[in-house]
């Protein structure tokens, strides 16, 4: 039973992300869409709007909540609670913090107001990757990881993933 459960959570970990991913884009391409005149703004908000909503409401959340109550089957039936598990309960604690977050934008968003530019979405969007990346090396690796090691390679991963992000931006920058 454990393994059809551990399944179960995985796929739902997938879809959720999916979401998490793909609404923050959209989220900046609404964003982007103000920008834009008439007609074309509002035909491309009107559009934005619906798929955002299908998307958080039918995939993103019902996958969080999923894959919440499955991790807790899987807790439950986890012998012992290692160093490794605490700290990725700590990752995902932080992850449910986010997702709270893009609800809140996402709330912003269809009464039609944009308090986030584009490119700050785009970072916030990175967020989920940190997260991401985390939480798989610590269920993937767990204790043969060096904790100095593994932060030390968060870290770098996130100067990495900012610096990429100001590259992009400059990229945009000059095609315009």
């Amino acid at each position: 039973m454990y393994t059809y459960i551990k399944a179960l959570h995985i796929i739902f970990v997938v879809t959720w992300f999916a979401g998490l991913f793909y609404v923050v884009r959209l989220f900046v391409y609404n964003r982007e869409a103000q920008d834009k005149t008439e007609p074309e703004k509002s035909i491309l908000q009107m559009q934005y709007r619906v798929m955002i909503k299908r998307l958080w409401m039918g995939i993103t959340w019902p996958s969080a909540i999923l894959t919440l109550i499955l991790g807790l089957w899987i807790l439950r039936l986890y012998p012992g609670w290692p160093t490794w598990l605490i700290i990725k309960l700590i990752f995902v604690l932080g992850l449910f913090l986010y997702h709270f977050s893009l609800q809140y934008v996402y709330r912003q968003q269809m009464q039609g107001r944009f308090n986030f530019n584009s490119q700050q979405l785009r970072i916030w969007n990175e967020v989920a990757t940190i997260f991401l990346v985390a939480i798989v090396m610590l269920v993937v690796v767990k204790e043969n990881m060096s904790w100095v090691w593994g932060l030390a390679g968060l870290v770098a991963f996130v100067i990495v993933l900012m610096l990429a992000i100001r590259i992009y931006k400059s990229m945009r920058a000059r095609k315009k």
